[in-house]
C-alpha cells in the first residue's frame, strides 16, 4: 500500500436514523482499517482528532461529555479512523438527536469537512439545516451531502434531484465553498466505494472519491503565530501552539499587554528546536523579563492579535435553561477564564430560513448573534482567521455546566473608546463626611414575605440615629427606572442588574442602602455582591413560607397568579432560589416587623457597622 497523502478530519451530522453508523461501518469494513473501535478515553480521542490540548475545543468536549453524564444521558462522540491508498481519515460521529446538537460543536471546529446524511424517504429536515448552519459558523469550508437509503425509494432520480437542489441552495447561502452531493445506499454499498449500476443516471464521484479529493484546511500552519500560555516557571513560558510557527530570534508580543521581546530558545520534551509549529507543545525562553501569566497569548509581533473587553460573536446555546442576557457566566477562551455577560442579543438565526429573528433569549440548540462584555481585557482573533483564539465557551458559575459555544466576529469599538475618569472625592471621604460606614442591606424573599415593611422599619431607626440611608423598593423602581421591564426571567435579570448598579453608586456616595426586591435568582444576587468590596454586601433572607405569603397576599397577586391571570409570578409560575448562605435570616412569620428590624440593627453592631450607642465604628 502506498503512503497516504495526508489526513482529512470530517464530522458526520444529520437527523437521527439517517444511517450514519451504517455508512461509517461500510467505510471501515471496505477500506484498510487502522483503528475502528470507539474511543472511550477522552484524552485519546482528542489526540487522534487533533483538538487543542488546553484550548476551548477540548474544554468544550470534556465539559459537554461530563455534563451529559451528570444529566443521565449519553452524548459521547465516537471517533474512528481508516485509510485508503490516497489518504488517512478520522471521522467523528455525533448523535443526530436534536438534544445532542451541542456534540457537533465539540468537534466541528477542527474538521475539514462536514458529511451530512439525509434519509431519502424523509428528505431535508430541520436537523439537517441546523447541523449545516452550525458547521458553517464553526468555519468548516466544505460540505458533502450523502442522500442515503436510495434503495428504499427505488433509486428515484427525481427525488434525489429535488433533495440536492433544496440542500445546495441552503448550503451556498451559508457560505460553503464547495458542496458535493452523492446518492448512496449504506446497506448495499451503492456509490459508497464503488459506482452502482442501480443508478446509471448518476455520473458523479462515489462518496469515497469525494472524501479523497476534499482539501484539508491546513489554516493553522499558515496562520500567524499564536501560543496561549499554560504555565510559567523558571524554564520559560509553556503552551501549545495553535497557529503558525515560531523560531529562535523571532520578535513576539505578549497579549493583551502587547509588551514585546525576542525568542531566545525553544525547547520541548525532545530537546532544543530550531522551529516549532501548530500542534506542538513547547517552552519558550525570551530575551526580556516581561510580565506574562497563564492566559496570556504569545504572538508574532508583526501580526499581533487584537485586544478587547467587548466583542460581537455567534453563540450556540447548549443548555436546557434559556440564555438570560446580563447574567454573569464564566468564559473560557484558550487558557484564560474570565467573567462575561451577554449585553445585547442582537438576533436569533432561524436555521431553516437563515432569517434574523428578534429575540429576548436563546433556548437549547438556538444560534444567536450577541454582544458580550468581559470583566478583563483578552487577546483574540476573529474566528474566521484563527479558530482557537477566536472561540470560547460559556460556563454556568453555579452548576459548572457548559451552556454555550461561541465564535468571535469582531471587537466592539466602544471597548477602546472609553476610559474611567479619575475623581478626587473618594468613597471613604464621602462616608467620613457622614460619619458612617456604607453598605448594602439586600432584602430577598417571596412577595408578601415582609421585605419592604422590615426595611422601612430599619431605615426609620437609621434616620433617628442621624445615619444617611436610602431604601430602593422593587415596586417603586418599576414606576421609573425599570418601567420598561416585564416579569420574564430575562427581564428579572435586567431588573436586578440595574438595581445592583444603582446600589453600588449609593455605596460609593457613602450611604447605607436598603434594597428590597424579590430578586429570585442566586446568580444575580451574587452579581450584586461582587460589585462592591468584601463586607459591604449583606444578604438578608426574609424567610417566610409560601403559604403564609399567599395568605397575606396584600396586593392580590397570588390570587391572580392562581387564577392564571398573572404569568411568571415568583412562587407560582416562576421559581425562587432561596439563599444558601445569607448573612442574616429573618423569620417574618414568627416576629413583628419592629423585632426583625432590631435583629438587623444588632447584626450591624455586632459586625462593626454601628457602635453600641447607635453611631458608627470608624
Amino acid at each position: 500500500m502506498n503512503e497516504p497523502v495526508d489526513l482529512l478530519r470530517f464530522v458526520t451530522c444529520g437527523s437521527v436514523d439517517g444511517g450514519k453508523s451504517t455508512l461509517i461501518a461500510r467505510l471501515l469494513r471496505d477500506t484498510a482499517l487502522i483503528f475502528g473501535d470507539e474511543l472511550a478515553d477522552i484524552e485519546a480521542a482528542s489526540r487522534i482528532w487533533g483538538t487543542r490540548g488546553d484550548g476551548a475545543n477540548l474544554a468544550l468536549l470534556v465539559d459537554s461529555l461530563e455534563a451529559g453524564r451528570e444529566q443521565g444521558i449519553t452524548v459521547d462522540v465516537a471517533y474512528r479512523c481508516f485509510q485508503t491508498s490516497r489518504r488517512r481519515f478520522i471521522v467523528a460521529d455525533a448523535p443526530g438527536h436534536v438534544q445532542y446538537s451541542p456534540n457537533l460543536a465539540t468537534v466541528a471546529s477542527t474538521a475539514d469537512l462536514a458529511l451530512v446524511l439525509v434519509d431519502a424517504r424523509k428528505g431535508v429536515v430541520a436537523q439537517s439545516f441546523r447541523h449545516a448552519a452550525i458547521a458553517s459558523l464553526l468555519g468548516i469550508p466544505r460540505i458533502l451531502l450523502a442522500v442515503n437509503k436510495m434503495d428504499l425509494v427505488s433509486w428515484d432520480e427525481g427525488l434525489f434531484n429535488g433533495i440536492e437542489e433544496r440542500f445546495r441552495h441552503h448550503a451556498l447561502r451559508l457560505g460553503f465553498a464547495v458542496v458535493d452531493t452523492v446518492p448512496v445506499s449504506a446497506v448495499t454499498g451503492a456509490n459508497v466505494l464503488e459506482r452502482s449500476g442501480d443508478m446509471p443516471w448518476y455520473r458523479g464521484r462515489t462518496l469515497l472519491e469525494a472524501l479523497e479529493s476534499a482539501g484539508a484546511s491546513g489554516n493553522t500552519a499558515a496562520g500567524p503565530f499564536r501560543m496561549p500560555v499554560r504555565k510559567v516557571d523558571d524554564r520559560g513560558y509553556s503552551g501549545l501552539i495553535v497557529s503558525g510557527t515560531v523560531t529562535p530570534g523571532m520578535d513576539v508580543v505578549a497579549a493583551p499587554s502587547l509588551k514585546s521581546s525576542t525568542v531566545s530558545r525553544i525547547t520541548s520534551l525532545d530537546g532544543d528546536l530550531e522551529a516549532a509549529g501548530a500542534g506542538e507543545a513547547i517552552t519558550l525562553e525570551l530575551a526580556d523579563n516581561i510580565d506574562i501569566t497563564r492566559g496570556h497569548v504569545l504572538a508574532a509581533a508583526d501580526r499581533p492579535p487584537q485586544t478587547t473587553d467587548q466583542f460581537a460573536a455567534h453563540v450556540i446555546w447548549m443548555d436546557e435553561d434559556d440564555l438570560l442576557p446580563e447574567r454573569l457566566y464564566l468564559m473560557k477562551s484558550g487558557t484564560r477564564t474570565t467573567t462575561a455577560r451577554i449585553t445585547d442579543l442582537r438576533h436569533r438565526i432561524h436555521v431553516d430560513t437563515l432569517e434574523h429573528v428578534a429575540a429576548r433569549t436563546l433556548s437549547l440548540n438556538d444560534v444567536g448573534y450577541c454582544n458580550l462584555a468581559l470583566d478583563q481585557t483578552i487577546a483574540f482573533d476573529p474566528y474566521r482567521e484563527v479558530s482557537d483564539t477566536g472561540s470560547f465557551i460559556l460556563i454556568d458559575r453555579f452548576t459548572n455546566r457548559t451552556v454555550a459555544a461561541g465564535m468571535i466576529d469582531f471587537g466592539l469599538r466602544q471597548a477602546t473608546n472609553l476610559g474611567r475618569q479619575a475623581i478626587d472625592v473618594s468613597r471613604d471621604l464621602r462616608a467620613a463626611q457622614k460619619h458612617q460606614k456604607p453598605c448594602i442591606l439586600w432584602f430577598t424573599g417571596l412577595s408578601g414575605s415582609g421585605k419592604s415593611t422590615t426595611a422601612n422599619h430599619i431605615e426609620r431607626r437609621l434616620a433617628a440615629m442621624g445615619r444617611h440611608s436610602y431604601l430602593l423598593d422593587g415596586d417603586n423602581i418599576r414606576f421609573g427606572l425599570n418601567r420598561d421591564l416585564g416579569f420574564t426571567d430575562a427581564d428579572r435579570v435586567e431588573n436586578i442588574r440595574r438595581i445592583a448598579e444603582v446600589a453600588r453608586l449609593f455605596v460609593d456616595a457613602g450611604l447605607i442602602v436598603l434594597v428590597s426586591f424579590i430578586s429570585p435568582f442566586r446568580a444575580e444576587r451574587q452579581m450584586a455582591r461582587e460589585l462592591v468590596d468584601e463586607g459591604e454586601f449583606v444578604e438578608v433572607f426574609v424567610d417566610t413560607p409560601l403559604e403564609v405569603c399567599e395568605a397575606r397576599d396584600p396586593k392580590g397577586l397570588y390570587r391572580k397568579a392562581r387564577a392564571g391571570d398573572l404569568k411568571n409570578f415568583t412562587g407560582v409560575g416562576s421559581a425562587y432560589e432561596a439563599p444558601e448562605d445569607p448573612e442574616i435570616v429573618l423569620k417574618a412569620a414568627e416576629h413583628q416587623p419592629d423585632e426583625l428590624a432590631g435583629m438587623v440593627m444588632s447584626w450591624l453592631v455586632e459586625h462593626g457597622h454601628l457602635d453600641e450607642s447607635g453611631g458608627t465604628k470608624r
